[in-house]
């Protein structure tokens, strides 16, 4: 972390950085190894789909529980691990999953065969749940006022710079040196991070909490989310032919359903429904849900229409919205140091307005958009055609703008919204929400679209009844063994189907921004008790 990165006041008289500096690297280093393992591996894949040897599985399924594993044991269990995190001390469990998670990624970058890759990668994305809301968790409890809003976009730059640029990084490790790098990587970084927590992070907890642990409402609620999550998953994978998906999602909705009741017969709820009393809470909790949902969509099917559909290369879809990630990296912590002098009301009004105004700019993107073929290690083709500063450029710009306004001041008015006794609890059911809500966007999403695809083709006088035609030609992506006039064709329908994406995402973030605009409060804090006054806060 270099020094312009972090607040002015991160030193000693000595000169050496202080104990509130290393809180923050270890928070910004414990939930970025997270974020960077859920893009990072995706371009490994092929490679491990190759090398791996296999006894129960295909390449393609295989490849599927390997990302698919990770982020669903990770979505399944936040909730139970922000509530652990207050309950048996935010120190002692960040240090727990730190380890683990660097022990898992261990197992995975020396796993001998796919399937016990795929064991891996669920341990340790279970592991990683105890990351996400803790690392939130430390920076609420050691930090307040402006130097917390500061905090907060530092953290948010990061996770951010690390979830973009995580395709690219991954794509040079593995041409670089081995598909297993990606994975061995976590060691060094989570070594930092252990010895920056055991050294510097005080130890805060729940000292009100009961002395009982509701493990049936963990279990309830861990059925909720990784119910949802699967059939969602699952659906998608399966074109929704499968009864499974149904099967899963009908569990989740039914424990979710139960869930409340649960935590209102409950002695000692795992999440106090008194939580989403405050309004900061709720309205923050419903603006994710939607404004995510838009975001997945549409970092899920940009790749997919620069490299399927137009024929940009691996490391160029990578690098296409990388101007966008420098406002995040650099400008995020500005935004959070606004929010918590001005309120952050604004910021996460504009952001998704913004960010609604780039996806609109792609949903004009014709099919003949020139493509970048950059290869590493050729130098004639590093820079990019003069169409994509048309066609992505200014659409990586104002996402990236519209992230900086949004994220930072998000954190903060959910963090700020609760006792910090709750932060822990707090962050992971925002993070809970952030990912269930973007399957099940992305899973209605992905029906209109193939709908629109296959309907575009049969306006132009294609039969796609066949399973065979299906499997030469489907939405964005490049056809195989067809003629130059189909070709033509999917192209056309694959980038009709990717603005009605892009559309459908622009009105989601369109209504994010009312959301935040008309409910949340412009106070800092809604809390009782503050960073100041937590048990275990920095002095």
């Amino acid at each position: 972390m270099s020094e312009t990165v972090v607040a002015k006041a991160t030193r000693d008289a000595g000169g050496r950085f202080s104990s509130k500096t290393w809180v923050l690297v270890a928070a910004v280093l414990g939930s970025s190894i997270v974020f960077l393992d859920g893009t990072v591996v995706n371009v490994a894949l092929p490679r491990i789909g190759r090398d791996l040897p296999r006894a129960f599985v295909g390449v393609l399924e295989g490849q599927s529980y390997i990302y698919n594993g990770y982020l669903l044991s990770l979505s399944a269990l936040l909730i139970l691990a922000g509530a652990l995190n207050d309950f048996y001390g935010r120190k002692r469990m960040f240090i727990v999953g730190l380890a683990g998670f660097g022990v898992s990624s261990l197992l995975c970058g020396l796993a001998p065969n796919m399937e016990m890759l795929i064991v891996f990668r669920v341990l340790q994305g279970a592991l990683g749940a105890l990351l996400v809301p803790g690392s939130l968790s430390l920076i609420t409890a050691n930090f307040s006022g402006v130097e917390q809003g500061r905090a907060f976009g530092i953290w948010a730059g990061a996770s951010a710079g690390t979830t973009l640029l995580g395709p690219f990084l991954g794509g040079f490790l593995v041409d670089a040196i081995s598909w297993r790098a990606a994975f061995l990587i976590n060691v060094p970084l989570i070594a930092v991070a252990i010895w920056a927590t055991l050294v510097h992070v005080p130890e805060s907890r729940d000292e009100q909490a009961s002395p009982h642990f509701d493990w049936l409402g963990a279990a309830i609620v861990a059925l909720a989310v990784g119910g949802l999550t699967f059939g969602a998953i699952f659906g998608q994978q399966r074109e929704w032919r499968d009864p499974i998906a149904f099967v899963a999602l009908a569990i989740g909705a039914l424990a979710l359903i139960a869930f409340p009741f649960q935590m209102r017969r409950a002695r000692n709820p795992l999440v106090p429904l008194e939580m989403f009393r405050s309004r900061n809470f709720t309205v923050t909790n419903l603006s994710t849900f939607v404004i995510y949902g838009a975001l997945y969509v549409a970092f899920y099917y940009m790749p997919l229409l620069s490299q399927g559909t137009l024929g940009y290369t691996a490391a160029a879809a990578g690098l296409a919205f990388v101007p966008g990630t420098i406002f995040m990296v650099f400008f995020s912590r500005r935004f959070g140091s606004l929010a918590a002098r001005y309120g952050p009301r604004w910021f996460m009004a504009v952001g998704p307005a913004v960010m609604a105004l780039s996806l609109l700019w792609l949903a004009r993107i014709p099919p003949t958009s020139p493509a970048w073929r950059l290869r590493l290690g050729d130098p004639s083709t590093y820079l990019p055609p003069a169409g994509y500063f048309v066609d992505f450029f200014p659409a990586a710009v104002l996402l990236g703008i519209g992230l900086m306004m949004l994220v930072a001041p998000l954190t903060m008015a959910l963090m700020t919204s609760v006792p910090v006794r709750n932060s822990g609890l707090a962050s992971a059911i925002n993070n809970a929400i952030s990912r269930v809500g973007p399957q099940l966007a992305g899973a209605l999403i992905f029906i209109a679209i193939t709908g629109s695809f296959y309907a575009g083709l049969a306006s132009r006088g294609l039969d796609m009844s066949s399973a065979d035609a299906r499997s030469k030609i489907s939405p964005l992506n490049q056809p195989t063994g067809v003629s130059q006039r189909e070709v033509e064709a999917a192209r056309q329908a694959s980038t009709d189907a990717f603005h009605l994406a892009m559309l459908v995402a622009a009105g989601l973030l369109a209504a994010g921004a009312v959301i935040n605009a008309v409910g949340i409060r412009q106070e800092q804090s809604t809390a009782p008790d503050t960073a100041a006054t937590a048990p275990g806060a920095a002095a």
